[in-house]
């Protein structure tokens, strides 16, 4: 008997896989801040076209910036067990069409950002290099992770723009928070692609924090603590939002607790990763409750 033949993926799969949609853990975290911003500069009540917009523009922000990200590493990917199924470092597909893929969603975000305030556009326009720039920082940068941080603030501040027009205290705790957030967690994820990094020569904020990790990543899940409570004082979010708060907190603890077990197995530090996906959303459900009802 003939062996069978492979079993080809469908090409719409494998542009599905490029742009990361078949994984949605880590689009909802980009969407969380967005989320926490639109609901809180809202009172609780955004408008249903502007949620949908903030939605749908997160997820094709999110796409391009995957597939940014997979452009410029597709020499390296392959050589990194987590990566190297990825659609361009297994060349399944082209680089012409990964940047045909990475021109049309960001032309996608562009259309969705003209339905925003001036100054929630030209916050779009200020997070564009940030985002094409953060893959070329991991080669040139020690805390790559810090960038895209950054680029994560930018989900707080635009949605926030797009309802009141300005930035006030309350939009910039939760931008700090978020960037500390965003830093923490981000870390763990790197922490199995330590000894790869170090391999290849890209920085990472756990090459970079090295046996110091656990500490750091405490400390900044602490601070993000803090300038969450900060918010829900200054927002008056009241004790819907704060048993939520307290919920996050007892969680990021047991996270600092078990990066600080050096032998933890690699899935780990995926669970802690997704762990974090769900706290935000359990985080977004105290803002939303505490700002009707608080």
């Amino acid at each position: 008997m003939a062996p069978s033949s492979p079993i080809v993926e469908p090409t719409w799969k494998t542009v599905i896989r490029l742009m990361r949609w078949d994984k949605p853990t880590g689009r909802l975290i980009l969407m969380v801040p967005a989320l926490w911003a639109l609901f809180l500069a809202a009172e609780g009540r955004p408008d249903g076209v502007l949620l949908a917009v903030i939605i749908c523009g997160s997820l094709a922000t999110s796409a391009g910036g995957c597939v940014v990200n997979d452009l410029w590493d597709r020499n390296i990917d392959p050589k990194v067990e987590r990566t190297r199924n990825r659609p361009l470092a297994s060349r399944a597909l082209t680089v012409k069409t990964g940047i045909a893929i990475a021109v049309v969603t960001f032309l996608c975000a562009i259309g969705f950002a003209l339905y925003l305030t001036p100054l929630s556009i030209l916050l779009c326009f200020l997070a564009s290099p940030v985002i094409l720039l953060y893959p070329l920082a991991k080669r040139v940068f020690p805390v790559p992770q810090l960038v895209l941080a950054i680029a994560w603030g930018f989900a707080v501040l635009i949605p926030w723009s797009a309802v009141t027009g300005s930035l006030d205290t309350a939009a910039w705790l939760l931008w700090g928070a978020t960037v500390l957030w965003t830093l923490g967690f981000d870390t763990v994820y790197a922490i199995p692609d330590r000894k790869y990094d170090a391999q290849l020569g890209v920085n990472s904020s756990a090459r970079f924090f090295g046996s110091n990790t656990p500490e750091i990543v405490g400390l900044l899940f602490m601070g993000t603590a803090i300038l969450l409570l900060w918010l829900g004082s200054y927002k008056a979010l009241g004790a819907p939002y704060m048993v939520t708060w307290a919920i996050a907190c007892g969680i990021w603890f047991t996270h600092y607790r078990k990066l600080r077990n050096k032998r933890q197995p690699a899935h780990v530090y995926g669970q802690i990763f997704r762990q974090n996906v769900i706290l935000g959303f359990v985080l977004l459900g105290g803002m939303i409750t505490g700002s009707l009802i608080g």
